[in-house]
């Protein structure tokens, strides 16, 4: 399962860099659901043994990062009535380049932390990229929705991470962080709707228009 394992994580920093030279913001969401699904499966491969609880987890994963919370956002897209990324504050290219700057520095800061030995060495450089990542696509796209979808980048991340923890976390504190992504993208949500009512664009850059 290692070689599998490492696989998946290398199709995960691939849908990071596939998302941030994207134009299209329902092509973000399938990156980011196509991600949900690799991150799925990841419990069980890097698990030293399969069981209920790697599945469980793996099972949770899927059906709120890959379906559940892509749905949300494919409907608030259709509600908007919007379909690209126009003129973000970084360019594509530029973008990329972060991206591909991310990932090396990742590495970097992979092989200086002070890590009990993994049978996933790749586990924490591709959590460590994701982060960062997300953290671009969440700072440099004017779409709030494409915000969203950075954010849910960077929890994937933290999600990476914490798998090199998973036998000695509790479950419910699994389930728990799942819930805590769920709830802020339904309150962000809540905000798009808001900003596309009151000022009929996405653009998070017109909340500088609010005033008292």
């Amino acid at each position: 399962m290692r070689n599998a394992a490492q696989l998946v994580l290398l199709l995960v920093v691939l849908s990071d860099l596939a998302i941030l030279g994207t134009t299209r913001l329902s092509s973000c969401i399938r990156g980011v659901a196509a991600q949900g699904l690799l991150l799925g499966l990841l419990p069980v491969l890097v698990a030293p043994q399969v069981s209920v609880h790697a599945v469980a987890l793996g099972m949770g994963t899927v059906l709120v990062k890959a379906i559940v919370l892509p749905w949300f956002l494919a409907r608030a897209i259709r509600e908007a009535a919007v379909r690209r990324e126009i003129e973000p504050m970084v360019g594509f290219i530029a973008s990329q380049l972060l991206g591909a700057l991310a990932l090396a520095l990742a590495f970097a800061i992979a092989a200086r932390l002070p890590l009990p030995a993994l049978q996933q060495p790749l586990l924490v450089p591709a959590s460590l990229a994701t982060v960062m990542i997300g953290f671009i696509v969440l700072t440099t796209r004017r779409k709030a929705i494409t915000q969203v979808v950075g954010y849910l980048i960077l929890e994937n991340g933290i999600y990476l991470f914490g798998l090199t923890q998973t036998e000695s976390v509790p479950f419910l504190m699994e389930l728990g962080v799942l819930l805590d992504v769920f709830v802020g993208v339904f309150v962000m949500g809540i905000v798009v709707f808001h900003i596309n009512r009151e000022f009929d664009s996405l653009d998070s850059t017109r909340l500088r228009e609010l005033t008292d």
